[in-house]
């Protein structure tokens, strides 16, 4: 769990098309420790452009909305530059691993994708479009909070069984991404553990390695698959059938 009074607030922007669902998200999230919620999208459209003007760490990123979706919203946000210095923006915020995403466009918004359903083809895609990780509206408010402060602090929301089946379910087509990527016996190790949600602690714990060892072969997992971050390689690695069903690691 994050120590949500150890940093400074994390600033989060929530985009959702429904009106009640987006104030009532923002009124409850505004009341727990170590958030500031900096403003609101009522479509993709409209979180592409708060997100230029606001800046946020995170944004809370609802999935089916009108005019441009989550999924090419993700996409655009990760994919842009990080603007030209416009105040309140805190530069280089890395996680536990000591290191931004790789392919994370420099001063973009984490994502969070929140959804209804478990299952909502949607959520796999804007994965593999970069998002950090999923919630669903249902969970209590703390836990959305949490996810977000996890995200903001570098690390992935990881729902191992669940991102299975969805990809079992709707392939996206990166199953050529493993083969191409060269990757070495060890480091496949490490991202078949990724994949079932264990930390670069319990990664390395399980290989009997360093904890700096771990976190350079996740470094050139994400380097050698293009990934977003450790959600999208996970993506890939069950698309890839790199991880077989009912593998729980060490």
């Amino acid at each position: 769990m994050t120590d949500p009074g150890s940093s400074t607030p994390v600033t989060l922007l929530i985009a959702d098309d429904d009106e009640v669902t987006r104030s009532g998200l923002r009124t409850l999230l505004a009341a727990q420790p170590g958030l500031t919620v900096v403003g609101e999208a009522a479509d993709g459209v409209e979180a592409v452009e708060q997100a230029r003007l606001l800046r946020p760490d995170v944004v809370l990123m609802d999935v089916r909305m009108p005019r441009r979706n989550g999924i090419e919203a993700t996409r655009q946000l990760l994919a842009e530059p990080g603007g030209s210095g416009a105040p309140g923006r805190r530069a280089g915020r890395t996680g536990r691993t000591g290191r931004t995403d790789s392919n994370r466009a420099a001063g973009a918004p984490k994502v969070v994708v929140i959804t209804t359903f478990e299952n909502d083809d949607y959520v796999t895609a804007a994965l593999s479009a970069g998002a950090s990780g999923f919630v669903l509206k249902r969970l209590p408010v703390r836990q959305i909070a949490e996810a977000v402060r996890v995200v903001a602090a570098g690390e992935a929301i990881l729902f191992p069984a669940t991102l299975r089946r969805m990809v079992a379910a709707r392939p996206l087509g990166s199953t050529e991404a493993l083969p191409k990527a060269a990757l070495t016996g060890r480091e496949e190790q490490v991202l078949r553990l990724m994949a079932t949600g264990q930390s670069n602690p319990e990664i390395a714990e399980c290989l009997t390695v360093s904890l700096e060892t771990v976190k350079t072969h996740v470094g050139n997992v994400l380097t050698k698959l293009g990934a977003q971050n450790r959600t999208h390689a996970v993506v890939i690695a069950y698309e890839s059938g790199l991880v077989a069903p009912g593998f729980t690691g060490c």
